[in-house]
């Protein structure tokens, strides 16, 4: 069993490792230089997150060209944020099962199945969102 001493090195060493040794506004420039580092991985490594980045352009392109309303591009702005923040959540979760479980486990499974299939829920979500937004008017410009 460890010793007192053991233990406060221990804890000393966590609060280090997570930043919490640094004083407030070290550890908030620790923290957003963690989550930067965490976008950054998101966006380099995986596919999805850059089929996703695309859609962002092309609703950019598409709002600018139908001149929507403000309440509609924060809708789609938080939409769109939401789908890539599940994505990053989803990559965070497959890092972990990849960690915990090295070999193939059905618990393991279901936990990047589950995590996947939210992606596919916001996915869907987006489309709505989008089909709701864009829909009439392209409706209207193609069919007057």
């Amino acid at each position: 069993m460890p010793d007192s001493k053991e233990i406060s090195a221990a804890q000393a060493e966590l609060k280090r490792l997570a930043g919490r040794d640094r004083g407030f506004w070290a550890g908030r420039w620790f923290s957003l230089n963690a989550a930067l580092a965490g976008v950054w991985h998101t966006l380099s490594t995986q596919p999805n997150a850059w089929l996703e980045l695309i859609a962002l352009l092309l609703i950019v392109v598409a709002g600018w060209w139908f001149a929507i309303h403000a309440v509609e591009w924060a809708i789609l702005g938080l939409t769109i944020f939401l789908v890539l923040a599940l994505e990053a959540v989803n990559t965070a979760v497959e890092a972990t099962v990849d960690l915990v479980a090295p070999h193939y486990h059905p618990l393991a499974k279901i936990a990047k199945d589950a995590a996947a299939g939210a992606m596919v829920f916001a996915v869907l979500g987006s489309l709505w969102v989008a089909l709701a937004i864009f829909g009439p008017r392209i409706w209207q410009w193609l069919f007057g």
